[in-house]
């Protein structure tokens, strides 16, 4: 049972104590059952002591922007597309470099005085304390944030229809849906709801629904952008970034965001390198593109699920950017075709460690926000059943490879995800890009008669080519080129570590060179 008594902590009873032996292997007699049930509390009494210290109140917890209008559930008829969970208004810094933008956010960034529910009813009445890192850094740029935007149930999904809130439909065809798990964020930038949103990236969460909804949006290197005050899934997995109309807005966005969160000097994400900075992005707008080198990753195009008119799309837009100037040669890197398997290997035991470790896991120094280790505590223990299909799929699965298999499958899913690194190291040592397409086919139509089965089926192919890079941490752009019928295609382009300079200027190059929408 989860105990959020913060005044004292529960000793075991020996029922309880026999029990949690025999779920670890342990084979304890009579007597050595009463020893351990003895030792066991006497070391738990040393736990009584932390009780009567308060809570450190640092980094998230300094709130600076105080002037906060209520937020509020929007009707149906000021919801279009069923972008949003709540609407509000925090207005910023009066002067910066985001001082015109209305920013909205996923709604599983902390934005404190505001409801997070990720997209999951049993999160409904957590209201945070606390401000994401990148909330007061976009405060900090005279940004006003408009609230918070509906994305996929806990982010495990990158359909657009698994929100406990509803789908979100996809503003270039209604009939179609948004694509996740950053639904809600794609679908307002593209409906014009907001200039500029947060998406979350753990699978390829920013650039699905951007590449469906028509708009850009940036995946940054792993650890460039602070993930604190964000609800997580496996912190090697975990990115945020910004979307957008433009490139540019993506570039000012992610300059304001970036860099190491410290706090009086300790480190708060554990998921940064030490020392890591935001770079001048918006002066590679205009770059031009003559030599730039584009490896055209053979493995991204042609997948049984493909669409080859989405194929033929992208590989015009390589061409767009080759008569700017670029040189571009096909290259490949085999490993790309086990993208999904890797994937799963981490995702489903860190998924399910996530709701298990109630979002914060341990062996790191960083900051671990207590709010949500009490709210995961007791909405996983109370309401499991409530959760939708995607999760379930992840907590039976990971808990049975936890059980069956220990760890072994998420070390070699690991060991696979840096050896795939090194070859695209390797790769990006030879080009100065890769390009493919974003994603394989173009959105996928609503289809609420659809089987439980049916829509888990659908699931893996939709993360075919973007989650490899989360798994190697390369930073990568999508950027629409082009329509099938009336439905965007992207074009995806992937860089060295910590070089987003490149992709925004090749992005923006080809952003320069073509109208999307009549291609």
């Amino acid at each position: 049972m989860y105990h959020s008594d913060t005044n004292a902590i529960h000793r075991p009873s020996k029922e309880q104590l026999e029990a949690i032996a025999d779920s670890v292997g342990l084979s304890l007699n009579e007597a050595e059952l009463a020893d351990y049930h003895d030792v066991v509390n006497a070391t738990l009494d040393g736990l009584e002591q932390l009780h009567g210290l308060p809570t450190p109140q640092f980094g998230p917890h300094k709130i600076e922007y105080t002037d906060r209008e209520p937020g509020y559930r929007p009707d149906p008829k000021s919801n279009p597309h069923n972008i949003w969970i709540t609407k509000g208004r925090v207005e910023g810094a009066a002067e910066g470099p985001l001082d015109d933008k209305e920013i909205a956010l996923k709604d599983n960034v902390a934005l404190a005085g505001y409801e997070l529910t990720a997209g999951s009813r049993v999160l409904e009445g957590f209201v945070p304390r606390i401000d994401a890192t990148v909330v007061t850094r976009l405060l900090d740029a005279g940004a006003t944030i408009t609230g918070k935007l509906n994305q996929e149930s806990f982010a495990f999904s990158g359909s657009g229809s698994t929100s406990d809130f509803g789908p979100v439909t996809n503003p270039r065809d209604d009939d179609h849906l948004a694509g996740g798990s950053s639904s809600g964020s794609a679908a307002a930038v593209a409906a014009g709801e907001c200039d500029i949103a947060i998406g979350g990236d753990q699978a390829g969460s920013i650039r699905i629904p951007s590449s469906w909804c028509g708009v850009v949006g940036l995946k940054p290197t792993h650890g460039l952008v602070p993930y604190t005050g964000i609800l997580p899934l496996d912190m090697s997995l975990d990115h945020a970034g910004p979307i957008a109309t433009s490139v540019a807005d993506v570039a000012t966005t992610l300059e304001a965001i970036a860099g190491e969160d410290v706090y009086e000097g300790l480190k708060m994400d554990p998921r940064q390198p030490r020392g890591v900075e935001s770079e001048p992005y918006a002066d590679a707008l205009g770059e031009s593109v003559d030599g730039l080198s584009v490896g055209v990753l053979a493995e991204g195009f042609g997948w049984e699920f493909s669409d080859p008119a989405v194929d033929e799309c992208v590989r015009d837009a390589i061409d767009v950017l080759a008569a700017e100037g670029a040189e571009t040669e096909q290259t490949s890197m085999a490993l790309h075709r086990a993208s999904i398997a890797i994937w799963e290997a981490l995702g489903l035991q860190g998924g399910s460690r996530m709701f298990k470790e109630a979002g914060t896991g341990s062996n790191h120094n960083g900051w671990q926000w207590e709010g949500l280790v009490d709210v995961l505590g007791k909405v996983t223990e109370a309401r499991p059943d409530d959760l939708p299909p995607s999760i379930k799929r992840v907590l039976l699965a990971g808990a049975y490879l936890d059980e069956e298999y220990n760890n072994s499958y998420y070390a070699r899913g690991r060991n696979l995800a840096l050896e795939s690194e090194r070859r695209f190291n390797k790769l990006l040592d030879e080009y100065d890009v890769l390009a493919l397409p974003t994603m394989a086919f173009t959105a996928y139509e609503q289809h609420a008669d659809q089987s439980r089965g049916e829509q888990l089926a659908r699931e893996p192919p939709i993360i075919a080519n973007t989650c490899l890079f989360d798994l190697t941490g390369h930073p990568a752009i999508t950027v629409p080129c082009g329509t099938v019928g009336s439905l965007p295609v992207g074009l995806m382009l992937v860089g060295a570590h910590f070089d987003e300079e490149t992709l925004i200027a090749a992005a923006n190059a080809f952003e320069n060179a073509v109208d999307w929408q009549s291609r």
